[in-house]
């Protein structure tokens, strides 16, 4: 195997009434340098990567070991260098780009020649449901749907007119956590009226009607109201985007990032006045990535 460069986005999944089903790729990379060693080495150079003791506890390690299992195939040494610029815990997707990373990474020490159906399908059985890891395999914004027989259809939103705007906090919020919030079960009513929800969300998006896609957004009733009271200043934060011009304001994934839909050409500047109201966010003007998972030699 040639020396080879393994680049995969950071990911925000549901967006307001996406619930489990929509995920959005962000210019923010997890990034391995992979060549063929005698041994396992593997160095980190971001101090937003967990640490571990050997490679043997590095999760893209495990993830790469499995996928190489699954095909009967004996996974090479190798020397990684890991680089990433997504913060952890923080609902950017960091295990879902590490999850894609790994399946790359047996794919080409192994010469799997995985189709990207296939890598889609592993990594939801690894993630548990295809949002954020279809994003960062394919980029763009992503609509999934993963049945009850376990395939996985998709459809992928290629031109978005808007900015996106991320509030990242200092505090990290563990997505099993989040996921107590939740309720078990809905009523019938409460999911058709989420569902509708989505439905206009999302047929306002293909149409280009920001505004409306906006409200929609606002309006979800799968996740945000129960996981609104974990994540600090929710309700300014949607307050202030507004004020300022923003279509809409969501958790970004089980949270405790929020991300907005801003006016394009106009999210640098809104993003500053967020600054100095929120001073203790990290609050970046962030561009959609189209592409997904790349791999160049």
């Amino acid at each position: 195997m040639n020396s080879v460069i393994i680049s995969v986005p950071a990911s925000s999944a549901n967006i307001g009434p996406g619930f489990d089903s929509l995920g959005l790729a962000l210019d923010l990379y997890l990034t391995l340098t992979v060549t063929a060693s005698e041994a396992w080495k593997i160095e980190q150079q971001s101090d937003l990567l967990p640490s571990f003791t050997s490679y043997e506890d590095h999760f893209i390690y495990q993830i790469a070991q499995e996928t190489a299992n699954r095909y009967g195939c004996q996974l090479p040494s190798c020397h990684l260098t890991v680089d990433s610029s997504i913060p952890l815990a923080r609902g950017l997707g960091s295990s879902a780009s590490a999850i894609i990373a790994g399946i790359e990474l047996a794919n080409q020490c192994c010469q799997l020649h995985l189709t990207t159906a296939e890598k889609l399908q592993l990594a939801t059985i690894k993630e548990g449901h295809p949002d954020n890891v279809a994003a960062a395999l394919i980029g763009g914004l992503v609509i999934t749907a993963y049945t009850e027989n376990k395939t996985i259809d998709y459809y992928k939103i290629n031109n978005i007119n808007a900015d996106m705007i991320i509030f990242i906090p200092n505090e990290e919020l563990k997505t099993e956590a989040s996921r107590k919030a939740l309720p078990e079960e809905y009523l019938r009513s409460q999911a058709a009226n989420a569902s509708s929800i989505a439905n206009v969300f999302l047929a306002a998006l293909i149409s280009k009607d920001y505004d409306l896609a906006g409200k929609m957004m606002e309006k979800d009733l799968f996740h945000e109201p129960y996981r609104a009271k974990l994540i600090a200043n929710y309700s300014d934060i949607k307050q202030k985007g507004k004020e300022l011009g923003v279509y809409g304001t969501v958790i970004s994934g089980a949270g405790p990032t929020m991300l907005s839909f801003a006016p394009k050409g106009q999210g640098k500047t809104i993003a500053a006045k967020l600054q100095a109201i929120f001073p203790d966010y990290l609050i970046q003007n962030r561009k959609i990535d189209m592409k997904g998972l790349e791999v160049t030699s």
